[in-house]
């Protein structure tokens, strides 16, 4: 069945669905988009240092992006908007990252498979590296979860209980590094927040609890991920920006039922 390059295809965009999903939901409410694109953007510059020091691409790219998570999270609060914060950091990495890449010697590299993703191109290997990251953010999330809601809703609640806000901080970084290195040979650099933000939000209209509005967002993402494959079959159109056209599609419906929804 894995012979099958769409089989593999559907299979790697289930994976990041399923890791976007929960840490997607966090996203939306903490307000954390720009926070997730700046990280994605970083993913560029781990790729060149990776092929530049012969390592796994999959470990570069988390570790640059959990750098620049880092970097975020240290140097907010110190005299510049997060905003302004966020959107250096993201386009100086960027920048730095392809500028980089044209210094590689000796080595062939699509930039266009790694800025907008090249899902029908995963391999046996990639899928391993795909769920298995998939399922480290799930167990992440999943183990801290009550505690990262509690922090998400109230920092004085969350020390009251015990809880460390910074320390759930910590987790999300690194669960959010993780799922940018899993998702950047399906969707790309410049479609990963796409695919952690679009789910998430088109699921809020659906969901009265927490839990389910996560389980909604992963339906929401498979789906998108399956019938975006399709349509990029059927239309000869790029995959990845397809896949979050009909994440895109998903977010208008919700919206509409939402707003056309009757009063209870």
């Amino acid at each position: 069945m894995l012979d099958d390059f769409m089989v593999r295809a559907a299979l790697a965009g289930i994976g990041v669905a399923v890791a976007a999903a929960p840490l997607g939901c966090f996203v939306v409410w903490r307000r954390m988009a720009y926070f997730g694109d700046a990280t994605a953007h970083a993913a560029i510059l781990g790729v060149a240092l990776s092929l530049a020091f012969s390592m796994s691409i999959f470990i570069g790219t988390m570790v640059v992006a959990l750098l620049m998570a880092l970097t975020v999270s240290v140097l907010s609060g110190r005299g510049y908007a997060m905003d302004t914060l966020l959107g250096v950091l993201a386009h100086s990495a960027l920048a730095f990252g392809l500028v980089a890449v044209s210094f590689l010697s000796g080595v062939r590299i699509d930039l266009m498979a790694y800025l907008f993703g090249d899902i029908l191109a995963v391999s046996r290997g990639d899928l391993a590296v795909i769920w298995g990251g998939a399922a480290l953010v799930v167990l992440l999330i999943g183990w801290r979860w009550s505690a990262l809601l509690t922090s998400t809703l109230n920092e004085d609640l969350a020390h009251a209980s015990g809880i460390d806000p910074k320390q759930e901080q910590l987790v999300l970084t690194l669960a959010l590094a993780i799922t940018v290195a899993v998702a950047i040979k399906v969707v790309g650099v410049l479609l990963i927040a796409a695919m952690l933000i679009i789910p998430a939000a088109a699921a809020r209209p659906l969901s009265r609890t927490p839990e389910g509005m996560a389980l909604a967002a992963g339906a929401i993402g498979t789906l998108s991920a399956i019938v975006g494959l399709r349509a990029a079959y059927v239309f000869d159109t790029p995959a990845g920006p397809s896949i979050v056209c009909v994440a895109a599609l998903s977010f208008l419906a919700t919206s509409l039922i939402r707003n056309f929804r009757p009063a209870a």
